[in-house]
């Protein structure tokens, strides 16, 4: 394992220690509640962590997946609880589970793979080339950071602290 790739499982651990953290601190009770001024809700965002890692991780790169049924149709891109009623929701249990065993699984797939090239490389819907394993990771790094900042302030709002 080289240098860089070793930070950056090391970012990866780092960031999902603090996403499961946050996720610890939410109830069943504020899960799905969603501020005012806001589309989506605590829940919605830790399976849109996992999603979006999902694909990046593992869907992008040809190796499998592990999307548990509906899960796209609620927490994919452009998704919002406010606009549908799925006929199962995941509970936290099962989300805190799935985040938690999806960074080894990409450790292990990934390791000294991190340099390969990716033919075509991807553009992300914001316009950035990732064309090895080492950029999917450090691009889904800073998507899961900008969600974990969202779950931080719905857990202020929602908690009155």
């Amino acid at each position: 394992m080289n240098r860089m790739e070793h930070y950056l499982f090391g970012q990866m651990a780092f960031v999902r220690s603090q996403t499961l953290r946050a996720a610890g601190a939410v109830t069943e009770e504020i899960a799905d509640q969603i501020p005012e001024g806001f589309r989506n809700s605590i829940r919605w965002n830790l399976g849109h962590i996992y999603v979006i890692a999902e694909r990046f991780y593992f869907q992008y790169l040809g190796l499998p997946m592990r999307m548990p049924e509906g899960f796209r149709d609620q927490f994919d891109n452009g998704t919002s609880p406010l606009n549908q009623s799925p006929a199962s929701v995941p509970s936290l249990a099962e989300l805190t589970e799935l985040l938690g065993n999806q960074e080894e699984r990409l450790r292990q797939l990934l390791s000294n793979r991190m340099q390969e090239q990716l033919v075509p490389p991807f553009t992300t819907s914001l316009g950035l080339t990732l064309g090895t394993p080492e950029q999917f990771v450090s691009f889904t790094l800073f998507h899961e950071g900008m969600h974990l900042a969202t779950i931080k302030t719905y857990l202020t709002l929602l908690s009155g602290q």
